[in-house]
């Protein structure tokens, strides 16, 4: 019996209170011996009835609470067999030892005893195990855990309470929950804009009734388009429409991988310049109005990388969906012109010009970042060209540079430009536009001002507190955009025969000769820059091949082997160690080959990690493959680095050409 009814009526204050009318009783016993012997008989009698009362209570109370023990062990059993959940216990060999009527119900059994775990509950088998683990660590500290696993039986969901230091489990249904969470999540908002990215150059030469013929019936596709997806379509311009849309349809879109870009281009094939669309998508923002940014940023992102591509923004992911035709190349200079007065404007505002390319610098890299010098050096402003060291693909341009005291001077190491730089210091980053794959990412981190000039494809990454970004994907080369902003940064451009060499130099590598991403403003600018001096000899002489060179690529091609039937793989032998410059110039040799559309050449590098080069002739999109492996570049030029082996990077490759096949063809 509990102590506090023990104490109800003879705890100390009771005894306290006898031995005071005890007193009280010899008291007035010394004065009348009549009345203290009446007093005690009177005493006695009320400590007899509270005795005999107390007896009662307790034998009262013990008999009740016999009884209650006897109702509550009556109905334990049917009280826990009537649970609305499933209670099963298991064996050490995860077998089921007990359960509960509603464990039976779940399963569709009278008796589920001797039935093993792991065929009635697969999903949860590796629970059990991570389980078991805990187990160990919790018998180590004292403390009980329990794992909580949603798994699904019979089309029904249920959450799964995992006790692993009783083997014990509990099974809640979850299914109103899930329906609920899963109809929340597909109803959530996602917001996009949808763009005609070449409207102008696609409508160039037609009149009014033309253009306003071609905009309908893209128009009508896109709308046709919204109405199969459940797409809420606002037109906020001739170019521009809105998208409302939810989760649902926006999963939707994305495995139909936006079919719309290829029927809009398909349609208008047979126009000089194909109409394309560009899409940006943004979808998981807490509102509205941070939804609408996202969506413009990954609109802007679509547009970076050429256009012809949906860009989908969703929480942390990224994902790029076409993008299979080159970029469009714009037919109007006014932003070239736009740009190079910005940028004048910038350079003269500046204390001091610094200008940096990416990591092991090419001809393309150190090409515009002597154009740019001379931007600047036009306007007496003093610049400098960041380099870090030479490498192969620039050896012999430094030997001619050197040849020019003045403009070999104005070569700066990384440090020197550290030191040098202050919070007036502008600085252009060329042929890049990612702080990481830059010569000097601390220079990107402490510059106030960055401009930055590149033609590569967008990626994620990118320098966004930029105040100037001319990156235009159409371009051959940075040496062309450079090209075009020196004939309008300054009204009289004055470059040297040299100076002129090295930018025609670096649309020369990149275009291979003039024979691939050229447009006709390359063939101008380089038309430009021949005027003005630029010695063709000299180029061929700076990128004539060694004789050792050319004999290791053809060691390398030896190993080719086709897949998909117009691929050519490359894979080195094992502690082959090759330079970067050679894995390019091998596939690119191999694109000469019959049949072969895309080239792929994986080697290790001198430095140990692991190079791929991807090359393409247009009908594949090498940059889309490279991007899967966390590299990047253009539609028919892309890289990556791996830390890995050959053998690994191969099969990672194979992966993704046959992720990519499965899922959207690998050719156009």
């Amino acid at each position: 019996m509990p102590k506090f009814l023990q104490r109800r009526w003879h705890g100390y204050h009771t005894v306290w209170a006898f031995m005071l009318l005890l007193v009280l009783i010899i008291v007035v016993s010394i004065y009348n011996w009549a009345l203290g012997i009446v007093s005690l008989f009177l005493a006695g009698t009320l400590c007899f009835t509270m005795l005999k009362a107390e007896i009662s209570f307790r034998r009262n109370l013990v008999e009740y609470i016999n009884g209650l023990s006897f109702r509550i062990k009556r109905i334990e059993g049917e009280a826990v067999s009537m649970l609305p959940l499933g209670i099963i216990l298991y064996s050490e060999d995860r077998t089921v030892e007990w359960h509960n009527r509603n464990a039976g119900d779940i399963f569709a059994r009278k008796s589920l005893v001797g039935e093993a775990i792991q065929e009635l509950l697969p999903d949860l088998m590796p629970s059990l195990a991570g389980s078991a683990q805990g187990k160990r660590e919790a018998a180590k500290d004292g403390a009980v855990k329990d794992h909580r696993v949603e798994i699904t039986v019979d089309e029904r969901y249920y959450q799964v309470v995992i006790i692993p230091s009783e083997r014990l489990l509990y099974l809640y249904e979850i299914t109103e929950l899930v329906v609920l969470r899963e109809r929340y999540e597909g109803e959530k908002l996602a917001l996009g804009i949808v763009m005609m990215d070449n409207l102008d150059e696609s409508a160039q030469g037609m009149d009014d009734q033309q253009r306003t013929s071609l905009i309908a019936k893209v128009t009508s596709e896109i709308t046709e388009w919204s109405k199969e997806y459940e797409v809420y379509l606002r037109r906020l311009s001739s170019e521009r429409y809105l998208m409302l849309l939810n989760h649902r349809s926006l999963q939707a879109l994305e495995e139909s991988r936006f079919v719309i870009l290829d029927e809009v281009r398909e349609m208008t094939a047979d126009l000089k310049v194909p109409m394309t669309l560009s899409i940006g998508l943004a979808f998981g923002a807490d509102s509205a109005s941070e939804l609408g940014a996202l969506a413009q940023s990954s609109l802007d992102m679509a547009l970076g990388r050429g256009g012809d591509q949906a860009a989908v923004k969703s929480g942390q992911r990224l994902s790029f969906y076409g993008g299979k035709s080159n970029a469009a190349e714009k037919r109007t200079r006014v932003r070239a012109r736009v740009i190079a007065h910005a940028l004048r404007d910038l350079m003269q505002e500046s204390d001091r010009v610094l200008i940096m390319g990416h990591r092991t610098p090419d001809i393309d890299a150190v090409g515009a970042s002597i154009g740019l010098l001379k931007a600047a050096q036009m306007y007496n402003v003093e610049a400098n060209i960041v380099l870090e060291g030479p490498n192969p693909s620039i050896t012999r341009m430094l030997e001619q540079i050197r040849k020019d005291e003045e403009l070999h001077k104005s070569f700066i190491s990384t440090e020197q430009a550290m030191q040098i730089m202050t919070e007036h210091t502008l600085l252009i980053v060329v042929d890049t536009h990612k702080a990481s794959m830059t010569m000097e990412p601390r220079l990107v981190q402490h510059a106030s001002r960055i401009v930055v000039v590149d033609h590569h494809r967008r990626g994620e990454e990118f320098i966004n507190e930029a105040v100037l970004v001319y990156l235009e994907p159409y371009a051959s080369s940075t040496c062309e955009l450079v090209t075009e902003l020196l004939q309008y940064i300054h009204d009289k451009v004055q470059l040297s025969p040299l100076e002129a060499t090295m930018l025609l130099a670096g649309i020369t590598v990149d275009t291979k000769h003039f024979a691939l991403h050229t447009g006709s403003r390359t063939f101008e600018a380089a038309g430009f820059l021949r005027r003005i001096g630029a010695d063709t000899i000299l180029i061929q002489r700076m990128l004539k091949e060694d004789l050792e060179e050319y004999i290791s690529k053809a060691e390398i091609i030896k190993h080719a082997r086709m897949v998909y039937d117009h691929i050519a793989l490359v894979v080195t032998q094992p502690g082959m160690k090759i330079p970067q410059l050679l894995i390019a110039q091998t596939a690119d040799t191999l694109l000469g080959m019959t049949n072969v559309v895309a080239s792929f050449v994986i080697s290790e590098r001198p430095d140990g990690l692991i190079g791929i080069s991807a090359r393409s002739l247009g009908r594949m999109n090498v940059q889309v493959v490279m991007e899967k492996l966390g590299g990047g570049g253009h539609l028919s030029n892309a890289a990556v680095q791996l830390e890995a082996t050959c053998k690994e990077a191969e099969a990672r490759l194979l992966k993704v050409l046959a992720e990519i096949e499965a899922k959207e063809g690998l050719f156009e």
